[in-house]
Parts: C-alpha cells; structure tokens; sequence
C-alpha cells in the first residue's frame, strides 16, 4: 500500500513539474474570445491599444463568494465606470447559467463564459478540481499584465478594484 501511495505522489508531482510557468506581471496576456452574456464575443485584440481590461476570474455561478463578488460589481459598479478600463468576471460555466446568474445577481457588465476551459488553462487559473481560482488580472492597453490578485476579497471587490487601477495609473474615463 506505502509503494503504491508513493507512486501515486510521484506522479502527482511530476505531472505538477511539467506544467505550464504560471504568468507573472510583465508577461503578454494570453488571447481570448469568450462570449459574454450580453451578447457580444469579446478578445483579448479589441482592446489592445485602445483601453486596459479587467478579468475577475470566479469558481461558479449561483455560489456564496462568487454571489458576492458579482452583487459587489454590480452595485459598486460606477467606481470601476469612471475609470478607462473594461471589466468582466469570468468562469467556465456555460453561457445560459452566467446569462441567469447576471440576471439574478444584476450585473450590469459582461460575464463571460469559457465552458471549454481553454482560456482558463491559459490564464493558468485552473484548479485540479476543474474550477477556476478566484483570481483577477488586469490587463494594461498593451496587452500585458500589470497585475495579478490571487487574495480577493468578494465583499469589496469593486472598491478593491478601482484602488489598484487608480494605483496603476488607469486614468479617468473621458468625456464624450
């Protein structure tokens, strides 16, 4: 039983050894296209050079955390509004439970939706359970990223947001 538990770990850690290098603030933000539930499939390209993004990755629709984190965005909204800056939460469910989700907790900006897992791997946010972490990452004009929070805390994640793109440099949204 002890070699086969040892077995076991090994090949646990080997698999863990060749994975991909997890992104770090510097590195070129992977692409995406996801569809998001209002509608629109949105990339990673449509916003180079033109304005910073934001992606809030989140484990799964209708839970605790995440209920709060997406009621947190939405009623605090307009400190992330006032800003040159796009913002999304992001998950791997599919397209219809985000869309009921972002009606039932009133977000009023995209949820988008990679049921494939592919921009999840990518972003190497993927837990081995299958979830993403709740990690957001902000994403400058240029498509790199400028910072990567991995402590989010559900509650005040708009306020949170807002402070660290103001921290960043992300100016104020001008008037058209």
């Amino acid at each position: 039983m002890k070699t086969k538990l040892r077995l076991i770990l090994l090949a646990i850690m080997a698999s863990l050894s060749f994975s991909a290098a997890a992104l770090e603030v510097g590195d070129q933000a992977p692409a995406f296209s996801l569809e998001g539930t209002d509608g629109n499939t949105y990339t990673l390209e449509q916003f180079h050079g033109r304005q910073a993004i934001v992606i809030a990755w989140y484990p799964k629709a209708f839970t605790g955390g995440c209920t709060i984190e997406c009621k947190s965005l939405a009623q605090n909204g307009h400190l992330l509004k006032r800003l040159d800056v796009t913002y999304f939460m992001a998950s791997v469910d599919e397209l219809e439970k985000n869309q009921e989700f972002a009606a039932e907790t009133e977000a009023d900006f995209p949820l988008l939706s990679d049921p494939s897992k592919t921009v999840a791997e990518a972003y190497d946010v993927l837990a081995f359970y299958g979830l993403p972490y709740r990690h957001t990452f902000y994403i400058g004009k240029d498509g790199k990223i400028l910072f990567i929070d991995k402590e989010i805390n559900a509650a005040t994640s708009a306020e949170d947001m807002a402070a660290k793109l103001e921290e960043l440099g992300i100016p104020v949204r001008q008037a058209s």
